[in-house]
């Protein structure tokens, strides 16, 4: 199906920056939206239910898993997540653009969901600064920190199937190249006949 809204998809390794990066696009794009996966980890830090993620128990996933819910849902880090496919078709119908932010496995299954789907994959400028950016993080143990360089190299070795690549080596530059691909997004045929109707339709326009 053919929506006007636009949908972005952002994975990356544990430390490459994606959170902080979609935060920051968040603040900077008042018409792009998250889009708030469940999880059965729990908080950290900061973080409130229904803001970050929906924080659920292994029994509310198995339900939501058993009912078709997700349009994905993966094991990462021994835990689960999974995006409400519901809560994404609503968003986007609506004509808003909406970013989420997931694992590479999840990344290809919202492709075959949403064939419009934008995929964008976040890269660390080397294997010495991911490491230093999982250690100044100071929320793992040294075990969980290997545990995620290991898991970093099966996923970086998916960067392929994406549509964009950013390497966040400087905060800044990466945020702009995030927002230089939802704006070339919105400028593309496909998308401004979508957002456009009417005024393709006034053009003569197919």
């Amino acid at each position: 199906m053919d929506y006007p809204g636009n949908l972005f998809v952002v994975a990356a390794p544990s430390g490459a920056g994606k959170s902080s990066l979609v935060k920051a696009l968040l603040e900077l794009d008042s018409r792009v939206f998250p889009s708030i996966s469940h999880t059965t980890r729990a908080p950290r830090g900061q973080e409130h239910h229904g803001r970050e993620y929906y924080f659920v128990s292994d029994a509310e996933f198995d339900a939501m898993v058993e009912h078709h819910a997700f349009v994905e849902w993966a094991h990462v880090h021994g835990q689960r997540y999974g995006t409400s496919k519901k809560a994404i078709e609503e968003r986007i119908a609506q004509g808003a653009d909406v970013i989420l932010e997931i694992d590479f496995q999840g990344a290809i299954q919202i492709k075959e969901a949403f064939s419009n789907a934008v995929l964008i994959f976040i890269l660390p400028p080397s294997w010495e600064e991911l490491r230093a950016r999982l250690e100044r993080r100071g929320e793992d143990s040294p075990e969980v920190i290997e545990l995620r360089l290991k898991n970093a190299a099966q996923e970086m070795a998916q960067a392929c199937k994406f549509d964009f690549i950013i390497i966040n080596e400087l905060f800044e530059r990466a945020l702009f190249d995030l927002k230089a691909v939802v704006h070339a997004q919105r400028l593309k045929f496909a998308a401004q006949r979508r957002a456009r109707a009417d005024t393709f339709r006034s053009l003569n326009i197919a």
